[in-house]
């Protein structure tokens, strides 16, 4: 695409050598009136406005140095140049204009087709409150695989924040199997693992079927996942394969919360040669919040080519703010730190933890 933009100034600059050049008995008129038409194909109004000027800047300088004034040929060009300009200006601000609403619609279609997918998180569950975002990436309308989930179960509040590799309806595709076995076997596994295998069961069922998934997901498809379980206790029991720890605010400092033993994607456990994954638990007290998110928010760049720092940014936010008003304070700052152009999609859960004082208040129910 860039060299394609360059095509036009490059043939008008061309036309300038070959006229102040002994090469000048080449008719150059055509060329020099081709550029506005080709900036009309790849840079739209301004690109052809740009490139009308600079035509028109070289037929000036080329007729005055070659002393054309006068002539018929130059007045030809002139008039011939001015049409094209128009007609070129016109033209690409219509098919910029179709461009652009039909990318609108698509993109519609896409966010809904994203929302229905990842349901919102209720406010109240059990012994937590919570709150989720998700954002899109700047990258037209292809739809990303970062998912997200909570459930209350006879066991806790249990919750999953994932990332599909790779987007489209691929990605789509494997979002919606691993929200679908979270949801239901949350409810009935007892074990958090168990839950886990389920959604690596699923995803490997699902690439089993012929043509269900192209070539390169088939071949480097993999996705991270995050299982999180908030019983009565004060406690979180945490499930990670591959994906990026939690952090937990605990009296206004950030906590990473490693895994003691790394484990892979789902899909990639034949390459992995180690333990068999198993909960772990680290403290959750009334007042800590505890954030699950994606790759995509600590991997957020600026200009500066610096990533964003989460733990930071958590630290400065207010210290009594809802779940929901945390999580845009920390897309404000995102926003803020990339300027707007998001790279990856992003996924992020809040939950904080209620003492029972607080459950009775709001009147949530226990899990």
């Amino acid at each position: 695409m860039t060299l394609a933009r360059c095509v036009p100034f490059a043939l008008a600059l061309a036309v300038l050598v070959i006229e102040l050049t002994p090469a000048h008995f080449v008719y150059t008129g055509p060329f020099l009136v081709a550029t506005p038409a080709l900036a009309a194909v790849t840079m739209g109004p301004k690109g052809t406005l740009s490139a009308a000027a600079l035509a028109l800047a070289i037929s000036v300088t080329t007729a005055t140095y070659n002393q054309a004034w006068g002539t018929l040929q130059v007045y030809t060009n002139f008039t011939a140049l001015v049409m094209v300009t128009m007609a070129g200006f016109i033209t690409s601000g219509a098919v910029r204009t179709r461009r652009q609403s039909e990318l609108d619609q698509v993109r519609r279609i896409a966010m809904a087709a994203q929302q229905v997918i990842l349901r919102p998180v209720p406010e109240y569950l059990g012994h937590v409150r919570a709150a989720s975002l998700s954002l899109a990436a700047g990258t037209g309308a292809q739809i990303g695989g970062d998912l997200y989930a909570a459930a209350q179960t006879p066991y806790g509040v249990r919750l999953m924040v994932g990332d599909v590799r790779g987007k489209g309806l691929g990605a789509v595709h494997a979002v919606a199997v691993a929200l679908g076995a979270f949801r239901e076997f949350a409810h009935y596994e007892d074990d958090l693992v168990e839950v886990m295998n389920r959604c690596t069961a699923a995803l490997r069922r699902e690439v089993a079927v012929p043509g269900a998934y192209d070539e390169e997901v088939l071949m480097e498809g993999f996705t991270t996942a995050l299982l999180a379980q908030v019983p009565d206790e004060h406690v979180v029991h945490l499930v990670n394969r591959g994906h990026p720890p939690p952090l937990m605010l605990h009296h206004g400092r950030v906590e990473t919360l490693m895994p003691a033993s790394p484990q892979p994607p789902l899909g990639l456990e034949d390459l992995f040669t180690g333990p068999p994954a198993k909960p772990e638990s680290h403290p959750l007290s009334p007042g800590d919040r505890l954030l699950l998110y994606t790759d995509g928010v600590i991997e957020a760049r600026n200009r500066d080519n610096e990533f964003f720092a989460l733990a930071q940014a958590m630290e400065e936010m207010p210290a009594r703010t809802t779940p929901t008003e945390f999580l845009e304070g920390l897309h404000q700052a995102l926003i803020r730190h990339t300027e707007g152009r998001l790279a990856d999609d992003v996924a992020m859960i809040l939950v904080d933890r209620l003492d029972e004082e607080d459950t009775e208040h709001t009147g949530a129910l226990p899990a």
